[in-house]
């Protein structure tokens, strides 16, 4: 959860500052800026931003196809992860005049991403996002506050550590932008390989 956590802040700070300032996962601030852009008959800018949100919507659908399929040789989760980090490979040789493209493509990985991971644990977690986790997180720990039930506080540091791991993802984001420009996106891309595997384990069976 923490490295998929990286991976969407890591996506998140890639499209916003090296592809034209638009948001890979931030799906709102999408569609307010083509709101905004088309009430301002900037046309053109407008679709910068509605693209990503149809993408996004079609890497949700996506992940749902891969879920209904019976996959023989992995699990539909490790073949989104899988799918999501080739897609990322790809991104980074698309040069700046296909940013359209290039952020399109990282928003439907984004999308596959938001599908596939939900829970953690049995909680309901966002890794390419944090309002959620941040309001859930915040009740939790109101709720060990008031009642002092310590699975409440748990609860309340995995949602805020995953809020945090986005944050790192952000924040690395900037520093490898800055050395790698656009080929950047494969460090999001190693870190989803990463996740990929370590789905292989099983932690239950290795606590015995």
């Amino acid at each position: 959860g923490m490295l998929l956590a990286v991976s969407g802040g890591f996506m998140d700070a890639y499209s916003y500052i090296e592809r034209d300032q638009v948001f890979a996962n931030a799906q709102t601030g999408n569609m307010l800026l083509f709101g905004v852009n088309l009430s301002e008959g900037n046309f053109s800018v407008a679709m910068r931003y509605f693209l990503p949100v149809l993408a996004f919507a079609l890497g949700i659908a996506l992940a749902e196809i891969v879920h209904k399929k019976d996959l023989n040789l992995l699990h539909w989760r490790q073949a989104a992860v899988l799918v999501e980090a080739l897609i990322l490979l790809g991104v980074a040789f698309f040069p700046q005049n296909m940013n359209l493209l290039a952020n399109s493509l990282t928003s439907f990985a984004c999308g596959i991403q938001v599908e596939s991971f939900r829970k953690i644990r049995g909680n309901g977690i966002a890794t390419t996002m944090c309002i959620g986790n941040m309001r859930t997180g915040t009740q939790n720990l109101f709720n060990y506050f008031h009642s002092k039930d310590r699975d409440s506080l748990g609860k309340a540091g995995l949602y805020y550590g995953i809020i945090v791991s986005f944050i790192l993802g952000a924040v690395f984001g900037n520093g490898l932008i800055k050395l790698f420009h656009r080929q950047a996106i494969w460090c999001s891309s190693i870190l989803l390989f990463l996740g990929f595997f370590m789905m292989f384990i099983d932690y239950e069976k290795s606590k015995i």
